[in-house]
């Protein structure tokens, strides 16, 4: 895509901390972190999103996470780790290219994922779930 500047990064064509890269997938240090060392998985066919991706592309990208983690953890030493994916402007989503945040988490780091939790009733519950199997 022209004007995905995630597309320009993979292609070389704007600059990146890259720590990772293979035929598939780049993995570089966020221009804009939360944290030191939120990393960014960025497949290099272009999907706009998660309904775009194809579910090889998205096992593979989750092996190349689970194996990211592990280093973070090993050198950063975090208290914890968010794994973050959006999907589409309402979920937060500002760069249109399928990518997945790794953000190491230290105590007291002024981070904040939260959301307020619904009170569903049983009903609710099973009226989704129906529509789900």
């Amino acid at each position: 895509m022209n004007d995905c500047i995630f597309c320009k990064i993979i292609n070389g064509e704007i600059p990146s901390a890259t720590i990772y890269e293979d035929s598939e997938f780049k993995i570089i240090l966020d221009r804009f972190p939360a944290n030191p060392g939120h990393v960014l998985i960025l497949p290099k066919t272009h999907a706009e999103n998660i309904f775009e991706l194809n579910e090889a592309t998205g096992a593979k990208l989750f092996a190349l996470a689970i194996k990211t983690a592990n280093l973070l953890n090993e050198h950063l030493a975090p208290h914890g780790l968010n794994v973050l994916q959006n999907n589409g402007a309402a979920a937060g989503q500002t760069v249109n290219h399928f990518h997945m945040h790794l953000i190491p988490r230290y105590t007291n780091d002024d981070i904040s994922i939260k959301w307020n939790t619904l009170q569903l009733t049983d009903a609710d519950i099973e009226d989704i779930r129906s529509k789900l199997i």
